[in-house]
């Protein structure tokens, strides 16, 4: 089959969770099928990917577009879409898509994630007879409200409260019309099946989880750079901000308190300036943009995923767990793996609870090794991308 990715960015290098879902179902997808891709170039993303262009017979990349606050604004203000869906928005790709799509005699177009979803009817109206496939990276309307609940807690956070609310609305509507325009949705999670379903209860939706390529895992050479505590993530992404004031704020002090030794590395590009709270922390590394995660992850003595909003399944845990990392997580960090508490990572949501559970875990190697090894185990059973993506197949 001839196969056309729409994509928020070049899913290569894979420096964040949408990079890495894209590559993997490229790659798998490509022993079997032509794929060509069309896509957002970030600024700070290499020119080259060689890797990307050994799987595809076609990349063309378009700069991402330039919104300013005057725009965003007159479009939150003027239309009723929620602000996501206007973010990637640009006539030129629009232009560059409707060539391809009149070039090319695509079966399958895969739409990744609802930033992507307003080319959706271009697709619709020049190839009618190819079918589209919408891969929800998250159920973005639960996204949205449960930033809702956690920033309405906050005076200071009663803005960014209020914008979630509206956009929570806007959301439901969006996203419910996009699941319903498109031929077959995926969504990663169980949970985030029954979010989308809330919005209509009639919509078919096939549950593909994010997976992990256990052979580069096993192929990394041993070049860890140590911390007691690690987290990865964009950190311009607003869950991953709130995960690290939170446990920054209380939950690491704690830990402090017992054991001053301790340290902590936030690791991941671009963040935010509300993480400048922890930025001179003696304890506390920010690193920014790193050329690879890995000898962070596997440096780490305790992995950490201290989420208290976000949804769908998160590829950074999967890639701990197949380092072999113990792995203490929230019960919405850990959401959609379907892990249990003791077996594959620690489940806790307090900051007493969940600093005791680090602090033990940092004096208990043997601890520590069993949870890593039933981690790895865990995504070798259930989450390889060879296990995963016959499962497109079937909706194509």
């Amino acid at each position: 089959m001839n196969i056309l990715f729409l994509t928020p960015q070049r899913p290569y290098p894979t420096f964040q969770g949408t990079t890495i879902r894209n590559f993997n179902l490229i790659a798998e997808l490509a022993k079997r099928h032509t794929i060509h891709l069309l896509t957002f170039l970030e600024p700070d993303q290499p020119a080259d990917a060689p890797p990307l262009a050994e799987l595809c017979a076609t990349i063309e990349t378009l700069p991402v577009p330039v919104r300013t606050v005057a725009t965003r604004l007159r479009q939150m203000l003027t239309t009723r879409r929620p602000d996501m869906s206007w973010r990637l928005w640009s006539p030129e790709f629009a232009a560059r898509l409707r060539t391809l799509l009149a070039a090319h005699p695509f079966d399958v177009i895969h739409i990744e994630g609802i930033e992507m979803a307003p080319y959706l009817p271009i697709v619709r109206e020049i190839i009618p007879a190819a079918k589209i496939i919408y891969d929800d990276h998250n159920a973005e309307w639960l996204l949205q409200w449960r930033n809702f609940t956690t920033d309405v807690k906050n005076p200071r956070r009663w803005i960014a409260a209020a914008y979630s609310f509206v956009q929570t609305q806007r959301l439901r509507r969006y996203e419910r019309w996009v699941c319903r325009a498109a031929d077959g949705v995926v969504a990663v999670s169980d949970a985030d099946r029954a979010a989308i379903r809330q919005l209509d209860a009639s919509l078919e939706i096939t549950v593909v989880p994010n997976g992990v390529n256990l052979a580069r895992y096993d192929a990394l050479t041993a070049n860890l750079i140590p911390f007691d505590i690690v987290f990865t993530g964009k950190m311009d992404y607003r869950p991953n901000i709130d995960a690290m004031l939170w446990f920054g704020q209380e939950v690491f002090p704690r830990i402090l308190a017992r054991r001053p030794e301790s340290t902590f590395a936030i690791v991941g590009q671009r963040p935010h300036p509300r993480l400048d709270a922890l930025r001179n922390h003696p304890a506390i590394t920010i690193t920014g943009f790193v050329d690879a995660v890995e000898p962070y992850i596997d440096g780490a003595t305790v992995y950490i995923a201290p989420f208290r909003v976000g949804g769908g399944t998160r590829l950074k845990l999967l890639e701990a767990m197949a380092m072999r990392k113990a792995i203490v997580a929230t019960t919405v960090g850990a959401e959609g793996f379907g892990v249990t508490d003791g077996q594959e990572m620690r489940l806790v949501d307090a900051p007493v609870a969940m600093a005791d559970t680090i602090l033990q875990l940092l004096d208990d190697p043997t601890e520590r090794h069993r949870l890593g090894e039933n981690a790895r185990q865990f995504v070798a059973d259930r989450f390889t991308w060879e296990a995963l993506v016959p499962a497109f197949e079937r909706l194509y």
